[in-house]
């Protein structure tokens, strides 16, 4: 099984970023595979990436032009892309060795694997007991932290900063969406869905509005009633920069993120559901898990992390109210 991996940028200035990402991709363990890299916009990075990878038969690099955004560059990817799997990965992202080998195992596996545990929440829908074909695979994001790790932010909220969350998953198994830095898709499927929707960020000129894999995967659902195969084992690192760790920050986009799933309920009504499930397990599980283990063990950090995950649900609750008035 031939696998296709799409990694776009759109500015020299992450193409350090870049240039780890398709070494990290290059250097796997799993070797029928070929690298599209998209330059959104930028002749420049084109340049410099056909001047690293023009001889190599198993990269490919393509210039976008205008510079259409993430979405739009992932389409023009996967449009050149020769795979029978096509793969995305971001640019300040770092693939595991063995990231293609297992989302390969992942296809290969179709009718054997296991599903999620009885325990899993928020954004992991449910497992199930047989597998039927895997039509898109995805895998564990995990935190590079590039400026340290901020000992107030709460592993619950780790899908802020890109990274999988407390809650998602217990193990393998069927589920909404994984990050769009860790996801695969049949490419027939891919090309019969028409890719991601490249309006989604603009909607009703909406620029805070996100969800691009949420909604392509809403839509496959609807079309194939299928989820996304989630194998943990196949990791990808995503680079957390120091912006990232400011609670301003993190509250801001704990806000837009709260408005983007109003919005997704209001324009792709298939995608909703795992939310109330993450907000039950972390009012009914984690919370009072958290409050038992201050009590038993008090320490500022434990404090902190509590606090702010109140905060950040909150954060999450006024920007889903700010959505709702303006979409009900």
């Amino acid at each position: 099984m031939r696998v296709s991996v799409v990694v776009c940028t759109h500015t020299t200035d992450r193409y350090p970023d870049l240039r780890e990402a398709v070494e990290s991709v290059l250097s796997g363990t799993y070797e029928d595979r070929e690298v599209i890299v998209v330059s959104d916009g930028s002749e420049a990075v084109y340049e410099r990436a056909r001047a690293d990878y023009g001889e190599r038969d198993d990269v490919r690099v393509h210039l976008q032009e205008p510079n259409q955004g993430l979405l739009a560059a992932r389409n023009a990817g996967a449009a050149v892309a020769e795979g029978d799997v096509v793969a995305f990965v971001d640019d300040d992202a770092i693939a595991d060795e063995r990231w293609l080998a297992e989302l390969v195992a992942a296809y290969d596996a179709d009718g054997e694997g296991e599903s999620a545990g009885e325990g899993e929440s928020a954004g992991a829908g449910r497992g199930r007991s047989t597998r039927e074909r895997v039509l898109a695979a995805g895998g564990k994001m995990v935190p590079e932290w590039v400026a340290g790790r901020p000992a107030f932010l709460p592993a619950e909220f780790y899908w802020l900063v890109g990274v999988t969350h407390r809650g998602f998953a217990d193990g393998p198994g069927v589920v909404r969406n994984t990050f769009g830095s860790n996801i695969s898709f049949r490419r027939e499927v891919f090309d019969e869905l028409g890719g991601f929707d490249t309006d989604i960020g603009g909607r009703k000129g909406d620029k805070h509005l996100q969800g691009g894999e949420t909604e392509l995967c809403a839509r496959l659902r609807a079309e194939y009633g299928a989820g996304v195969y989630y194998t943990p084992d196949a990791v990808v690192a995503h680079k957390i920069f120091d912006y990232r760790t400011d609670p301003r920050w993190l509250l801001r986009r704990a806000f837009w993120q709260g408005y983007s799933k109003r919005g997704m309920e209001v324009f792709v009504p298939e995608s909703t559901g795992e939310e109330g499930e993450f907000l039950g397990d972390l009012l009914t599980r984690f919370v009072p898990s958290r409050v038992r283990e201050l009590v038993a063990e008090p320490s500022a950090e434990k404090a902190a992390q509590l606090l702010a995950l109140f905060a950040l649900t909150g954060a999450v609750g006024f920007g889903y109210l700010y959505g709702y008035a303006k979409w009900h």
